[in-house]
Formats: structure tokens, sequence, C-alpha cells
């Protein structure tokens, strides 16, 4: 939060496990409100999005924050050139081969199938 702070960049939150029992997203949007992000919900511009991964609760919401983040910041992608990417996780799939997953900086990656 600092960095993003610091830099000046906007911050979607995703509030993850609010499927499990005695989840309480309500403490924690309070203690993200005590670090200094001004919420949607209480008049700031941070957006907040629970969700459950294993359950895949609220997915399309953080997609759709997300997508809207990249359009209000008019993001777009360099087309012609080659991609900037950090890969995030590679793994040996016996079915389909090697896959990564990767989060894109700069240009257009395609999906390769071999």
């Amino acid at each position: 939060m600092s960095h993003a702070k610091a830099n000046i960049v906007p911050i979607v939150v995703a509030i993850n496990k609010c499927d499990k029992a005695g989840a309480n997203s309500e403490k924690v949007k309070l203690q993200l409100a005590s670090e200094g992000l001004l919420l949607e919900e209480m008049g700031g511009d941070v957006q907040v999005v629970e969700v459950s991964a294993t359950e895949k609760i609220g997915l399309d919401n953080l997609e759709e924050a997300l997508l809207l983040q990249a359009d209000m910041m008019d993001l777009k992608a360099r087309i012609h050139g080659l991609a900037q990417a950090n890969v995030m996780e590679a793994r040996l799939d016996k079915g389909r081969g090697p896959l990564v997953t990767t989060i894109v900086k700069a240009g257009t990656l395609f999906n390769l199938l071999f």
C-alpha cells in the first residue's frame, strides 16, 4: 500500500476468503481506512471487491473492477513489437505441456498453442 500511495498508483482491493465462517470484511475495510485508503463506499476512490478464490465467488466483480480502473486510466496495449511480461508461475502439465501465468506489462502476448 505504501508503494502504491507513494507513487500515486490506483489501488483495487480484493478481500479474499469471504466465504469462510466468521469472515468479517467490515473489519478489513476499517483497517484499510485506518491505513489511509479511502474506500468508494466511504466517499473515496479505492474499489473493494469481496472474493473467494476457492469457491470462485466474486471473481467476475473483481474482473469488472480491474477493467473499470483500466478504462478510467485509459490503458492501452502496444500492438506492435515484443511483449514485456513477468512470469508469475511456471509448471509442466502432463496433458498440455509447459504452462505459465504472466502479467503483461507492455505489448500483446498471444496464447500460443502448438
